[in-house]
């Protein structure tokens, strides 16, 4: 992984080679990787999500023309347009950028052009939340730009800005959590968010001798295939046949009572994973690796037959990452392939890691990747020179 100052230093370079500009500002946002509470956000529930050190740069200068001008690192295509006419009919890698833009003008947040160039160490397609790193790292960037503190109330327009580019703009029906820790994660902790309430707040994880192991599969998955919105849409259908407002609010008992089998075994695996969210808090509190090695392996059994968003490359790797040493490993984020997560000694991260590199190459895989999710602070913006430092008070 590149460091965050060659990150940044690439970006500014970058934006001054292609534009000729000179940053003002850099936003910064971070992956995620959750450690349980999967599919809950749409749901109501409770989600337990850690941002990663892995993170997008966007450096940004102001321009008064109202001409935006962006591009990536990551993508070969440049994106024009002019503010006032942005809107969410944006297609390819520019939802995720330009139509946070839309969001931010329509908010009354950013009235005018600019440039910019997106840097990023987020693995793309691993289900570690590439594109709401993006989304808000843009968000910052731009609010930056346009002079703004990024106080409480500007954190929540930045979350609503992803959310809306995210679901409106890409069409991916997501439920919010990544954009969520991306901006309200702190270093050091994991972020518990109740998507019933709102609330969010801090959990330190004191992991001592143990770290956060992701192994991206690199079987890379989609959130605009269809998978995503059939499994929302059935769990929808499970808490209106219920006459429910959400599945936060069903018991284990209702949701058997339902008739249709998948959309049983759907409600069933959101209910399960709710209620396993609370006892990881716990248990990463305590050091009751034990206890974490249950819940995960619970979750994972959950996703993989209730949920069916497991593939064979999540389930080799889960077995195989416990097998070897890990107290307990699930496959996390959206499913259909990406990551899995692992709570580990120190060390046995390699021994870990080979054995999984191991297991893929004796079934034929193609060789995973791994990183550790050192917990990181959520998006912040930085003004240049560097000497200046915005962010939430905390």
């Amino acid at each position: 992984m590149l460091e965050p100052t060659d990150l940044t230093a690439r970006a500014i370079e970058a934006l001054r080679t292609t534009f000729g500009a000179e940053a003002t500002v850099v936003g910064r946002a971070p992956g995620r990787v959750n450690l349980i509470g999967e599919h809950t956000d749409y749901n109501a529930g409770l989600v337990l999500p850690v941002a990663l050190p892995h993170a997008t740069y966007a450096a940004a200068a102001p321009r008064t023309d109202g001409v935006i001008r962006i591009t990536s690192g990551q993508e070969p295509e440049p994106f024009t347009g002019h503010i006032d006419e942005l809107g969410p009919e944006i297609e390819g890698w520019a939802a995720y950028v330009a139509g946070v833009l839309w969001t931010l003008r329509e908010a009354g947040l950013v009235t005018d052009g600019l440039d910019m160039h997106l840097e990023s160490s987020v693995p793309l397609g691993a289900g570690l939340s590439s594109s709401a790193s993006v989304e808000c790292a843009t968000a910052v960037a731009a609010l930056g730009v346009a002079g703004r503190t990024l106080d409480e109330d500007l954190q929540r327009a930045v979350v609503a800005a992803g959310i809306r580019a995210e679901t409106e703009v890409a069409k991916a029906p997501t439920g919010g959590m990544d954009q969520s820790v991306a901006v309200f994660a702190e270093a050091g902790g994991a972020l518990l968010i109740d998507f019933d309430s709102g609330a969010h707040r801090n959990v330190p994880l004191a992991l001592g001798e143990r770290t956060i192991l992701v192994t991206d599969t690199r079987v890379k998955h989609q959130l605009t295939d269809g998978g995503y919105a059939s499994r929302r849409a059935q769990c929808e259908k499970a808490a209106a046949d219920l006459g429910l407002r959400s599945l936060r609010e069903a018991t284990l008992d209702q949701v058997e009572s339902l008739g249709d089998e998948v959309v049983r075994r759907r409600a069933r695996h959101i209910v399960t994973e709710i209620a396993r969210v609370e006892p990881t808090v716990s248990a990463l509190g305590s050091g009751d690796w034990a206890a974490i090695g249950d819940l995960f392996a619970a979750s994972h059994a959950s996703m993989r037959d209730d949920f069916e968003i497991s593939v064979p490359e999540l389930d080799l790797a889960v077995a195989t990452a416990v097998g070897a040493g890990a107290d307990g490993a699930r496959m996390t984020g959206g499913g259909f392939g990406g990551s899995i997560v692992s709570i580990l000694p120190l060390d046995a991260v390699d021994s870990v890691s080979a054995a999984i590199d191991k297991a893929f190459a004796e079934a034929g895989y193609g060789a995973p990747g791994h990183l550790i999710a050192s917990p990181s602070a959520g998006a912040m913006f930085t003004e240049l020179p560097f000497d200046k430092l915005r962010t939430s008070p905390r």
